[in-house]
C-alpha cells in the first residue's frame, strides 16, 4: 500500500517552520557579533583607523562610547566558547585562555551625532565573551593578563 505524499509533505514543512528559527537567530546573534567586533586583518590601529571602522560597521548613528575589535581568526575565536580557548567567567561568560590582539576605540567626546571621532587603544588582552550554541555572541571586556 502507498502512502499519500500529503502528511509526508506535512511533517517537512512542520519541520522547516520550527527549527531554523532557532538556527537562524543564532547565526543573526553570531553575525552580528561579528559585524561588531571582528577584524581579522586590520590596516593600522591608529585613531584613524577607529574613525573609519566605526563608521563602516555603522556604530556612529548616534557615536557608539566604546567598541572593540578583535584580530585573529574566527575559529580562535569560536574556541573560546569551548574548552579548547576558553573557561566559564562569571555567570554566562567565558574568558580566554591565549591573549588576542585587540583595538579599542573610544569616543572623544562631544557630540554623540556624527562625524564620530575615536582614540585608539591597540594591545594584546584576554577577551571575555557571551557564547550561544557554541558561537560568540556578545563582547564584554577585555583586560590585560596579571
Amino acid at each position: 500500500m502507498m502512502m499519500g505524499l500529503g502528511p509526508l509533505l506535512l511533517v517537512f514543512m512542520l519541520g522547516l517552520c520550527l527549527t531554523p528559527p532557532t538556527l537562524a537567530q543564532d547565526d543573526y546573534r553570531y553575525r552580528h557579533f561579528l559585524d561588531q567586533h571582528y577584524d581579522a586583518k586590520p590596516q593600522g590601529r591608529n585613531d584613524e583607523y577607529c574613525d573609519t571602522m566605526m563608521r563602516r560597521r555603522g556604530l556612529t548613528s548616534p557615536c557608539k562610547d566604546t567598541n572593540t575589535f578583535i584580530h585573529g581568526t574566527k575559529n580562535k575565536i569560536k574556541a573560546v566558547c569551548e574548552d579548547k580557548n576558553g573557561k566559564p567567567y562569571g555567570a554566562n561568560f567565558r574568558i580566554s585562555k591565549s591573549p588576542f590582539q585587540v583595538t579599542t576605540c573610544k569616543h572623544r567626546g562631544g557630540s554623540p551625532r556624527p562625524p564620530c571621532y575615536y582614540r585608539a587603544t591597540a594591545g594584546s588582552r584576554d577577551i571575555v565573551i557571551a557564547c550561544e550554541r557554541g558561537l560568540p555572541v556578545h563582547f564584554d571586556e577585555s583586560f590585560y593578563r596579571p
